[in-house]
């Protein structure tokens, strides 16, 4: 995969504090600081599940780099000590493992999101002047709570949710309603709790009705404090396109959800899942790639992947997919049975009998596998019998009973089975259309009829693959030339370059420019990054001191330093990648 230049993965922020309770917070700092930079239109930053691989793990940062294909890399520290709070972070170039931005926050606790808003502009603001041009907001974090104790209950409980099990999310349903009931509108909290509650009910950990309603309720308290959060738009999908099979109203809310933050994952998949329903295909796999391209070690993305590739009945490259989402998460339900599928398809007998070996429903996926590679197979009626048991029913991930019967002398069974469980809106069986073992159904009657979607192909924005250029000219050629000679002018006159601590916003400032407006002057007049163009004005400097008799007795690095360079590996690293020798190599061929 192509790294694209303006790109960033933050790693989980190291807990540096005695309190080991502690970690839940720089977790939730992380994620801020993550969801806060994928409003950044034109920069492109990893999800917290593929960041967060690398927890505690000691891995190379170019290594990490390579595996998220991203160019820079965030990594840092939290001190949190009763009221106070010390950020460390440092941004890293991956290419030549140099830290570039390197910079230590101490604040009051009740400032903390002031700080993540603060922390998350700065380092966009670095990314920008390292490798080009893209538009920041003024801000990037929208403060949910007044009260910070509410904020550190809500991370408590997210990073219970993150374990994604039944005491998991019913403790942190714990935790968000102790943050509720201190600050009564804290919509995050709201909406978090209905997600868990949606989750519980689809899972069959509570029952359905009871979580339902919970969640409802929540939701009716959450959309009357705050919808302009993607939480709300995304709150409704779940429900039109899982429990109602309403296409064209879960799309409507799939794309607000995208219009508030284009990279937002659970709307990304969303849309993949909703794609794959209607059969388009090659929306989805935009999609599917769009997921990866944003979260590339999600095992579920994967799977979403290698789904699209066995509807196409490409089932060799499906099972690529299907193995490596496998390897990434091995207790992936689903994509164990995928993988079963396609085995099945493929007629890999040994492979397959490997891969069922001390799973459930052994007698069902044989029994498939025989119905498709072999002749005159005949479906005990005892399995059958089975099957009608309620309970066997609700334990079935995957619809095999279908799928058995659907390929046998018991077509009709299939049909009817499947016309019962449409009927229900049963998730398992909504790609039903695309499915390869429901093939032998297309033609019975009543097929075409059952649930005709409300949703066509040319009402669907197709995703556009970004740009790496600005999407809109914020200044005309004319200023672009006018304001080219007012820069060359200051940097001869004034060498503010000399001062190692020069910003993009000092020489915004001077020639009264916002900071986007002078990040894409340069970008434009110059084509080169803000800290490049400054640091090619540092070089000549070093270039004409260095050679200097009088300056014999200074030091590289001394004289370096005098040229504004504050970093020693910046400077050896922007001298060889500019020169192509080393400062030392250039210096006594010059002498």
């Amino acid at each position: 995969m192509q790294i694209n230049s303006k790109s960033i993965a933050v790693l989980p922020f190291v807990n540096m504090s005695s309190d080991i309770d502690n970690e839940y917070f720089c977790d939730g700092i992380t994620e801020e600081i993550i969801n806060a930079l994928t409003k950044v239109k034109g920069l492109k930053v990893i999800a917290r599940t593929s960041s967060f691989a690398f927890k505690g793990k000691d891995i190379d940062i170019r290594e990490i780099g390579k595996q998220l294909s991203v160019n820079t890399i965030l990594e840092g520290s939290i001190k949190k000590a009763q009221d106070t709070v010390r950020i460390t972070a440092q941004l890293i170039d991956v290419v030549d493992g140099i830290h570039y931005w390197s910079k230590k926050y101490d604040r009051e606790l009740l400032n903390i999101f002031e700080l993540e808003d603060e922390i998350s502009l700065a380092i966009a603001d670095e990314v920008r002047n390292n490798f080009g041009h893209f538009e920041v907001q003024d801000h990037l974090i929208k403060q949910p709570t007044n009260n910070i104790d509410a904020y550190q209950l809500f991370l408590k409980g997210r990073s219970l949710q993150l374990k994604w099990t039944s005491e998991s999310l019913n403790l942190a349903i714990e935790f968000y309603n102790q943050a509720i009931a201190i600050d009564k509108n804290y919509a995050k909290a709201y909406f978090a709790n209905l997600q868990c509650y949606g989750l519980l009910a689809m899972w069959g950990y509570m029952p359905y009705q009871e979580a339902m309603e919970l969640a409802i309720s929540n939701l009716l308290i959450a959309k009357e404090i705050d919808t302009s959060l993607p939480e709300y738009p995304l709150s409704f999908v779940g429900k039109f396109f899982w429990e109602e099979w309403d296409f064209k109203n879960a799309y409507t809310h799939i794309i607000k959800v995208l219009e508030i933050n284009p990279n937002h994952i659970d709307g990304l998949e969303a849309m993949a899942e909703l794609c794959i329903a209607l059969g388009f295909f090659d929306v989805a796999l935009k999609y599917a790639n769009k997921l990866l391209e944003v979260d590339p070690l999600s095992a579920n993305n994967h799977y979403t992947l290698a789904h699209i590739y066995y509807y196409q009945r490409q089932f060799e490259k499906a099972l690529e997919n299907v193995n490596y989402a496998l390897t990434l998460n091995p207790q992936l339900e689903l994509a164990h049975h995928l993988k079963c599928f396609c085995l099945i398809w493929l007629n890999k007998k040994q492979e397959f009998i490997a891969h069922i070996h001390n799973t459930t429903l052994i007698e069902e996926k044989n029994l498939l596998f025989s119905l498709i590679n072999e002749n005159e197979v005949v479906v005990p009626q005892q399995i059958i019998d089975k099957w009608k048991e309620d309970d066997n029913k609700q334990t079935m991930l995957v619809p095999y009973d279908v799928f058995i019967l659907s390929n046998s002398n018991h077509k009709d069974k299939g049909f009817s089975l499947l016309k019962e469980m449409i009927d229900q809106r049963r998730g398992q069986i909504i790609n039903f259309r695309q499915e390869p073992f429901l093939q032998p159904l297309h033609n019975a009657n009543g097929f075409k009829n059952l649930h005709q979607s409300n949703f066509f192909f040319e009402e669907i924005k197709i995703i556009k693959e970004e740009e790496d250029k600005t999407t809109s000219n914020i200044l005309d050629d004319h200023q672009i030339e006018t304001l080219k000679e007012e820069i060359l002018a200051y940097f001869k006159e004034e060498e503010p370059y000399l001062n190692p601590q020069l910003t993009l916003k000092f020489v915004a400032d001077v020639l009264g420019l916002n900071t986007n407006k002078m990040s894409y002057l340069v970008n434009q007049a110059f084509d080169v990054n803000f800290n490049d163009f400054v640091n090619s004005y540092r070089l000549n400097y070093f270039k004409d001191i260095a050679l200097d008799p009088k300056n014999s007795h200074l030091t590289i690095l001394g004289l370096a330093y005098d040229s504004g360079f504050n970093s020693k590996s910046v400077f050896n690293t922007y001298f060889k990648k500019t020169e192509g020798i080393t400062p030392k190599a250039w210096l006594k061929a010059n002498s």
